[in-house]
Parts: C-alpha cells; sequence; structure tokens
C-alpha cells in the first residue's frame, strides 16, 4: 500500500481488565471503624499513618487483609477448608478489587525450641541436602543431617501372602537421623537444683521439702511421708541407694495412703510434669520464682549446643561441618557457599546462595542459622518472614506490612524502602502500616486515619499525596516534619552502673559505666549488640525493671482491668460498698451472667465455616447477672465502671464515695503512658502492638526499682505520641530513677542525657562501643553512623 493512501487508525478503547485499578472499601465497621470509605490504588505503594489505636490495623488487617484470605480459603473444599482456621466476614459493605493478600506481620516467630532461623527459612533444608550430596565422609539421606530427626531402628516377623499362603518374614528397617539423643535436639539440658527441692539435713517429718505446694501436713507431702518406701524420721542424706532412687525417681505407682488410692511418683518426674511442663508466663509469681532458682539449663555436653550426633558433625565439606556453617554468621556463609562450585549440584546452590543473599540484602547477615526462632525481636521475625517474598516471581499481588521499620537503625530504613519500592516497581501493591516519617516520604498515596484513637479514632482524616497530607492540617500532617533538637543541659549522674569485660553474643570484652540519675539512650545499628549489653549484661545485683518487647498474653477475657490488677481493688470496693462477696464482681466468678458464663456474647460453632459471635440475650453484652448489677459504688454498677474510658474513671476514682486510692493510682499510669482513651474492660484482644506495649509500661512503672530498662519504648507510636513518652522518661528520671532506653528513634537520642552507641557495624562487625558521650558532641563529631543521621535530623 502507498504510503499517499493509508489511513491512521483510530487508538483502541482500554480494555475492560484494565480498568480494576482500585481496590474500593464501603462501610468498614470493624473494631473502631465508623462507615469508613476508602479507595486504594493497585500496583501502587500506600501508607496508612495516624495514632497507634485509630483503626489502621483494623482497616488494612481486619478488614482488606482478612477479606482477601477468606475469599481465597474459600475456594477450597469443604473437607480442605476443616483443617484451616475459620475466618469470619469483616464488618463490611462493600469491599471491591482484592487481590490475594500476602501478610507480613510482626507476630513473633513460635518459641519452640527446635525452631531455628535456618528451620523457619528453609536454609537448613537446602544445606541438609548439600552435605547428603558432597559430604565426607557420606554419612546417610538428608536426615542424618537434621536435628529434629531422632535415629530408630527395629527388626521383628511380618506376616505377607504370596499365592493364597500366609508366610512369616523377618523385617528390620533403620532411620539415621542427625538428632542428639542426649539433649534431643535442643542444644541444651536442663537439672533440677536438687539443693533448691529439699534439705537433705532434715528428714520428711520434719519438713525436709522446700516446694511450693507442699506444705507439711498437706496431700503432696503426705504421699513422701507415709509412702511406706522409706523412713519419714531419717535425714534424706542417709537415704540408701534404693530409697533415694525411690524417692526422686520411682515410676508411677498406685498406692492407698490414708485409706484413699493414689498414684505415688518419684519427686523429680513429679516436678516436671506438675511445674516444668507448663509455660512459665502463667504461672503464679512465687511457682514462677521457685523455677527459676530450682532449674538450671546448661549446654549439652554430648553435642556442645550443636542439636547433632557426632557422625553429622564428622561430615564436612572442605573442613566445614553442617555444624560450623549453620554457627556462621550468615554473611560469611554466604562467601563460603558462593566459593563452592560443584556442577551436579548447581540448582541447590543457586537457590541456597538467592536464601542467604536475601538475609544480608534485608540488613539479617548479622544473624546465624543456628539463632533459636523465639529470640528474634519483632522486626528481626518480620524481616525473615519477607525473606521468601524477595524473590518471588508473583505479580499484582498485595502486600500488607506492619511497621518493616521496627528495630531499624536510620541507616537500615533507607535499604528497608528500597525493598519495599522494588515489590511495587514488580506490579504488586504494597499496604505499610507505619509511623516514620522516612517510611511515610516514600509514599504514593497516603490514607491518614483518626483525629483522635479508640472511639475518638476510626474516620478516614486524608487521602492523597505525601504533600498533601503535609498541607493538610491533620495530627500526622502537624507533625510530619518535627524534629527535636538537642538539649542544651543535660543532667549530671549519680552514680554508674559499672558492667565489665561483657562478652554476651556478639560484644567483645566490652567495658562501660552507664550513668545512673539520668535518661541514657543505648543505640548502634540492628544486630551491634545493644539488647546483650542492656538485657544479657547487667550485673545480677542491679535493681532493675526491664520493659521488654515480648507481647503480652491475653484472651477475649482479659482486658485492661484485669491485666493491670485495677479489677482487684474496684471488685473490693464494690463488695464493701455492698456487704457481699468480691467474687460477684468478676465476670470469670460468681457474678458471670450464666447464659454467655461472663463472656458477653454466645458462639456459634459451624464446622468449616466461620463462628458467629451474637450478643447474649440475657445480659445485653454486659456479662454480669441481672442481680449482681443492682450493687452499685457511686452511683454506677460494676458494667457501667468497666464501659468507663481511663480518663473518666481516673476522676470517678479520686474523689466522694467511689474514692479508692489504689484503683486510681492505677489509672494514673494508665493515663501517664497516653492510654487515657482505652474502656477498662476492653477486650486485650483487640489492642494495637503498640497500646499493648504501653500497658506493660503501665503495669512496671509500680514496680519497686532504682533502674529501667526499656526496649525501643516508641514501637507502635505515632509522632505525637513521642512527645508524651519523652515527657514521661523525663518525670521518671526527675523522681530519681535511672532510665535506660535502647532505641533508634532520633527524638528519643536528641532527648537523652548521654548516647552509648554500639557497632560500628553488625554481628562480628559490631560488639564494641564507638561512641559515650552527650548528643550535643555525638552531633559536633559526627564520628559514627548514629551521629551522622541525628546531626541531619536535627539539622545541624
Amino acid at each position: 500500500m502507498s504510503r499517499d493512501t493509508r489511513t491512521d487508525t483510530l487508538p483502541a478503547a482500554p480494555h475492560t481488565a484494565d480498568s480494576h485499578d482500585l481496590i474500593r472499601v464501603h462501610g468498614a465497621r470493624e473494631n473502631n471503624l465508623k462507615d469508613v470509605d476508602v479507595e486504594i490504588p493497585k500496583r501502587r505503594l500506600t501508607v496508612f499513618t495516624g495514632v497507634s489505636g485509630s483503626g489502621k490495623s483494623s482497616l488494612v488487617f481486619d478488614t482488606i487483609a482478612a477479606e482477601s484470605q477468606r475469599l481465597i480459603n474459600e475456594t477450597y473444599s469443604a473437607f480442605v477448608q476443616g483443617f484451616m482456621p475459620t475466618l469470619a466476614r469483616p464488618e463490611v459493605d462493600v469491599l471491591d478489587g482484592l487481590t490475594t493478600a500476602i501478610i507480613v506481620d510482626q507476630q513473633r516467630m513460635g518459641a519452640d525450641p527446635r525452631s531455628t532461623v535456618g528451620t523457619a527459612t528453609d536454609a537448613n533444608a537446602m544445606l541438609r541436602i548439600l552435605f547428603s550430596r558432597l559430604g565426607k565422609p557420606h554419612i546417610g539421606s538428608p536426615k542424618a543431617y537434621s536435628f529434629n530427626v531422632a535415629s530408630i531402628s527395629g527388626a521383628g516377623a511380618v506376616t505377607v501372602e504370596r499365592g493364597g499362603q500366609q508366610m512369616k518374614e523377618r523385617r528390620s528397617f533403620s532411620i539415621t537421623g542427625g538428632m542428639c539423643p542426649r539433649c534431643e535436639g535442643r542444644g541444651s539440658v536442663t537439672d533440677l537444683d536438687l539443693a533448691q527441692l529439699y534439705d537433705d539435713s532434715l528428714s520428711l517429718n520434719e519438713g525436709a521439702l522446700m516446694i511450693p505446694g507442699y506444705k507439711t501436713g498437706g496431700w503432696n507431702y503426705r504421699l513422701y511421708t507415709e509412702s511406706g518406701l522409706y523412713d519419714p524420721d531419717k535425714p534424706i542424706r542417709k537415704f540408701t541407694k534404693r530409697e533415694l532412687q525411690d524417692f526422686l525417681h520411682k515410676e508411677p505407682t498406685r498406692m492407698k495412703i490414708a485409706g484413699i488410692n493414689m498414684t505415688y511418683e518419684g519427686l523429680i518426674p513429679r516436678i516436671q510434669k506438675s511445674m516444668l511442663a507448663k509455660d512459665k508466663e502463667g504461672m503464679q509469681p512465687h511457682i514462677r520464682a521457685f523455677v527459676d532458682r530450682a532449674v538450671t539449663f546448661t549446654v549439652c555436653p554430648d553435642c556442645e549446643g550443636t542439636r547433632l550426633t557426632a557422625a553429622a558433625r564428622s561430615s564436612k565439606i572442605d573442613g566445614v561441618s553442617i555444624a560450623d556453617a549453620c554457627a556462621m554468621q550468615i554473611s560469611d556463609l554466604a562467601e563460603w557457599v558462593r566459593g563452592l562450585d560443584q556442577p551436579t549440584v548447581a540448582p541447590l546452590l543457586a537457590s541456597l546462595r538467592h536464601t542467604l543473599d536475601s538475609f544480608v540484602e534485608i540488613g539479617l547477615g548479622y544473624l546465624s542459622l543456628d539463632r533459636p526462632a523465639g529470640t528474634l525481636s519483632g522486626g528481626e521475625a518480620q524481616r525473615v518472614k519477607m525473606i521468601r517474598h524477595l524473590g518471588s516471581s508473583l505479580t499484582d499481588v498485595t502486600y500488607v506490612f506492619d511497621e518493616p521499620t521496627i528495630g531499624l537503625h536510620p541507616h537500615d530504613i533507607q535499604r528497608m524502602n528500597e525493598l519495599l519500592l522494588r515489590l511495587r516497581d514488580k506490579g504488586n501493591t504494597v499496604l505499610v502500616v507505619e509511623h516514620k516519617p522516612e517510611a511515610i516520604a516514600i509514599a504514593d498515596h497516603v490514607v491518614d486515619l483518626g483525629p483522635g484513637a479508640g472511639t475518638a479514632g476510626g474516620t478516614v482524616c486524608f487521602e492523597g499525596t505525601v504533600e498533601g497530607l503535609r498541607a493538610c492540617g491533620t495530627l500526622t500532617g502537624r507533625h510530619l516534619d518535627d524534629r527535636a533538637s538537642v538539649k542544651d543541659t543535660v543532667r549530671k549522674p549519680t552514680g554508674a552502673l559499672e558492667i565489665r569485660g561483657a562478652t554476651t553474643h556478639n560484644l567483645r570484652n566490652v567495658d562501660v559505666d552507664i550513668p545512673l540519675g539520668v535518661l541514657c539512650v543505648v543505640t548502634g545499628v540492628a544486630g551491634s549488640g545493644k539488647s546483650s549489653l542492656v538485657h544479657g549484661s547487667m550485673p545480677a545485683d542491679a535493681d532493675v525493671v526491664s520493659v521488654d518487647q515480648t507481647p503480652i498474653r491475653g484472651s477475649r477475657r482479659s482486658n485492661p482491668a484485669t491485666y493491670t490488677g485495677l479489677l482487684e481493688p474496684i471488685r473490693k470496693a464494690f463488695a464493701k460498698a455492698n456487704g457481699v462477696k468480691p467474687a460477684l464482681f468478676s465476670a470469670n466468678s460468681e457474678g458471670a451472667c450464666p447464659n454467655c458464663n461472663g463472656a458477653g456474647v454466645v458462639y456459634t460453632d459451624l464446622a468449616m465455616m466461620a463462628g458467629v459471635a451474637t450478643t447474649c440475650e440475657e445480659c445485653e453484652g454486659r456479662r454480669f447477672q441481672a442481680s449482681v448489677l443492682e450493687y452499685t459504688l457511686g452511683g454506677r454498677d460494676i458494667a457501667e465502671v468497666l464501659a468507663m474510658p481511663v480518663t473518666e474513671a481516673e476522676e470517678f476514682f479520686a474523689t466522694g464515695e467511689a474514692r479508692v486510692p489504689a484503683a486510681h493510682r492505677i489509672l494514673e499510669r494508665m493515663a501517664d503512658v497516653g492510654l487515657g482513651y482505652l474502656t477498662l474492660g476492653q477486650p486485650l484482644t483487640t489492642l494495637s502492638g503498640g497500646e499493648r506495649q504501653r500497658l506493660k509500661l503501665a503495669t512496671h512503672m509500680a514496680d519497686k526499682g532504682g533502674v529501667y530498662v526499656l526496649d525501643e519504648p516508641t514501637t507502635g507510636l505515632h509522632l505525637a505520641d513521642v512527645e508524651q513518652l519523652l515527657a514521661l522518661l523525663d518525670r521518671l528520671v526527675d523522681s530519681g530513677k535511672s532510665v535506660i532506653v535502647v532505641e533508634h528513634h532520633q527524638a528519643v537520642m536528641a532527648h537523652a542525657d548521654w548516647i552509648i552507641d554500639l557497632g560500628p557495624g553488625a554481628g562480628h562487625d559490631g560488639g564494641r562501643i564507638v561512641f559515650e558521650g552527650t548528643p550535643a558532641d555525638l552531633v559536633a563529631a559526627r564520628p559514627t553512623l548514629t551521629g551522622e543521621h541525628l546531626a541531619a535530623y536535627v539539622g545541624a
């Protein structure tokens, strides 16, 4: 066709499939959300901001991500769904345009002693295959290198049918596992200190047993004094070998004691079953103190803490065993793997290299594969979960992150931002709940929730660009460019806490004097040794109250009133005012509504479908019997008191007929940490991560201790709340306490009286003190990464 006769074709209309470029949420009412309508662009990075408790997690996790997961689960058959967690449909009118959601949250990894960084990321599985192919001497399949597989063997006769005849044949089998038989793959063994169980200079009748619950004359005690296996009037040190064996280790035996059939069991297995098998968190304080005294953890002498058999440790590649490889810092292990050139296992090496390089890329190169998963911080656990997604070929997926910058030094936040942008650039939708201004700055779209927390939040205050947020005048917009300034004058220390020769984890024989009577901030890049110094090297006699990041446990029956001990004085005050028992004013005891057992809702289990919770018709969700609600204190019944926010309850219990000083003190501490908006009876399961940590801080503020150690208290805190936290820390110091804070937030560093900076890098590149002095000196000299970032932050 000639050039003259060609006609220009009109551009084709956009395809209908390309029009679905928004996630639409209409009428979201989950938790404190108030009919929220929001439109989120797909294939963009959207950051959700707002004060702690404003509804960010309710919108992102409990509505968008939860519905996406529920819809995916519904694509499976009813049989398969029966094995999956059942998810209820979120309280929302319309959810449109959802894609598959991958949630990368801050939930701590399981604290199972056999779970390590290597097992959680499949790096161990690849290493085991590598050693089973290349290890010399060859000892067996990959199972022979696994500390989770025990060696077993068996033999016996089996009956087989051949040609209509039954014949017996002898068969044997054996599985070679890598589990150390002594510690069963745990790496450590527990011993009971017998001196803490009994006084061997006394006889049983003289009260030799020193175990909680084993009172002289009680049934637990009579089991041993009346067993007839030894003389209860003989001192324990004079027992024969046989008597001591029966006393400490005898297997369960039925016998009659005082005419009652009972099971006698040796003292050690009995204590292991009754106390040591229980979760330490759930123990009563006096039993926990006994367990801490009586149980000693020592490195397994057979495997030297490697968890593996001697055979597994003897098989090596280029002089390195699998135990050596797992103990290496991951950045070093990545270099070692890169040096292996074996065409027979090339695909395996490529995959292993990618996984190990992902650790380094995400800022976790300082970990080792044998690090127990339960010892990772919330931020570290979240980044470990990210590793499996970094090289993923999936696109058009919704990635949901919960404060991915937690636990990161300002130097590392830049690297995290690049990873989030890379996920977006592959064509994915990235939703991030975040407070740090450096992370908010990279957003394509911002959704700001608020204006307050709890019942004062739950609405969308702003939607748009970061520049629009700065100009809009919301709480987040106003504080986005806040910069703390370095203090002109700092407090003078009143003493020093001496740490000498600290070698915990990666610390290199550190000597440091931590000043007392001031606000001291310990900082440094992630993995530089901060927690090892502050939590692992404190002198045993130091009067320390430690508030770490372990999550507070609580069921839907737990609430701020029960967790802080506030309910106890309130129940006693109600009981005294009305002349009845305190147990009536507990929804978990005698006062509970009989229809819902004090839960306030009735749960109907629908097998593989999501269960339905309906408000109890009898108590109308108030959780108490009608007769209990007739008793009042200051004109309010117990259900009305539990429905009060902390600020209202603080006034209520301050004066007049309802004056309860013990309750008022606890409420003051809750208000001090910025939880004035919480209602006393709100279930702990509905609190955000930041709210839970501040609730824990409020309870510890009552502890008798001169030194407070706080581990990243700004976690989950909005920029505006950081000011309130700094004021609280100042009040603690001014009241005569010493406050030591492990922190990355520059506002806290600038506010400090003294800074101890560890580094210069992470893992074996850290573990040294690189700076000690005032924030002003650090900004002026800028000798470290922390100094450079702090100087840039304060505009020096």
